[in-house]
């Protein structure tokens, strides 16, 4: 079969080649692969900045934004063929340490986990790939064409359960919050802060167009621009931070209403230095009982969660946040940025 595959820690290595077909283990699903988003994450990979093969390999399939459908399922399973699916990207580690071994694989304490695409697991960018049943996720029919969403909502479906936890620990009725990055994570977050009843705001650099047309059809507010400045009389209760970028996530810190939360899901390049008044940032959270986390990856349960939430969401608007495909042919293209907000490589092309 065809796949996309690179060395981990090689720049310039991404290639279509052939590699063998897969073939299920116990209790694994054979999936024919339909279609498997891009990101940075993948970019990153790419080109070389990170990765780790599977023990005695050098080169791995990538791709962990997955969408397939069921050719072979155990006997016993849940599963059919036919069956649309999503697979988990990370797994718990062996040992496992406290929280692998609760299911809260997302927060490994000891980083053993794996990954598909990135951490000695193959990814699923192939015509075809195996998935052990317990980390499938059942999809709505209708999603067929948008499927590959789910994975980035699974991180903002979790972004969005720690928010609701940390506000229980006193009274919780937020009115409104503000979603920082208008890309695929930043739009979910939007998205599925209208589908829990908050006035929500989106701020991006760029200019009136698709990312606006996109926030105001969810019935939120577009901002353009790069700072918060005009957030702060009316400040918002909880915060999204999705680009990473170092002055934005310094301001997030401080523009909350008191007992605010921001989550920060944006990384922040290394090596760039900002000015900042440590003491007015520590005085504001603490003065204000103000929370400030970082969240990361998901686990079979946000992944349910995104499930539900896309199926409940307007299909022609997620339609839209899928700006380019390409056959998988032609996969190396959606690895130079070209100003998308989800590109897709078709995997039946």
């Amino acid at each position: 079969m065809r796949a996309l595959t690179y060395a981990p820690g090689k720049r310039g290595s991404l290639a279509v080649e052939e590699v063998p077909d897969p073939r299920p283990g116990p209790g694994e699903l054979l999936v024919q692969g339909l279609a498997v988003g891009v990101c940075g994450t993948d970019r990153e990979l790419a080109a070389g900045e990170y990765g780790w093969p599977p023990p005695g390999r050098e080169r791995m399939i990538i791709g962990h934004e997955s969408l397939g459908r069921v050719l072979e399922a155990p006997e016993g399973s849940a599963y059919s063929p036919g069956d649309l699916v999503v697979g988990v990207v990370r797994r718990p580690d062996p040992v496992p340490c406290g929280a692998c071994g609760r299911g809260e694989f997302d927060m490994c304490r000891n980083g053993r986990y794996t990954e598909r695409g990135i951490k000695e697991l193959d990814g699923y960018a192939g015509e075809r790939w195996t998935l052990k049943a317990a980390y499938a996720v059942r999809l709505d029919p209708a999603l067929e064409s948008v499927g590959m969403l789910v994975e980035p909502a699974s991180v903002v479906a979790k972004a969005w359960e720690q928010i609701e936890r940390i506000g229980s620990r006193a009274w919780f009725e937020p009115r409104s919050v503000l979603v920082t990055g208008a890309g695929p994570v930043g739009l979910m977050a939007a998205l599925m802060g209208r589908q829990r009843g908050l006035e929500v705001h989106v701020l991006d650099r760029a200019p009136e167009g698709l990312k606006s047309s996109l926030v105001a059809e969810l019935g939120a507010t577009y901002h353009s621009a790069g700072s918060l400045e005009e957030f702060a009389k009316d400040r918002p209760d909880l915060i999204i931070e999705c680009t990473g970028a170092g002055s934005l996530v310094l301001e997030a810190m401080t523009a909350t209403a008191a007992a605010g939360i921001v989550c920060l899901c944006g990384l922040s390049a290394k090596g760039r230095a900002l000015q900042v008044d440590a003491g007015m940032v520590n005085r504001d959270i603490v003065l204000e009982n103000d929370v400030v986390f970082g969240s990361v990856n998901a686990n079979l349960r946000h992944f349910r969660a995104a499930a539900t939430a896309l199926a409940q969401a307007d299909l022609g608007w997620l339609r839209r946040l899928v700006t380019r495909r390409v056959p998988l042919e032609h996969a190396l293209e959606v690895f130079e940025p070209a100003g998308d907000i989800k590109a897709v490589i078709d995997l039946t092309a």
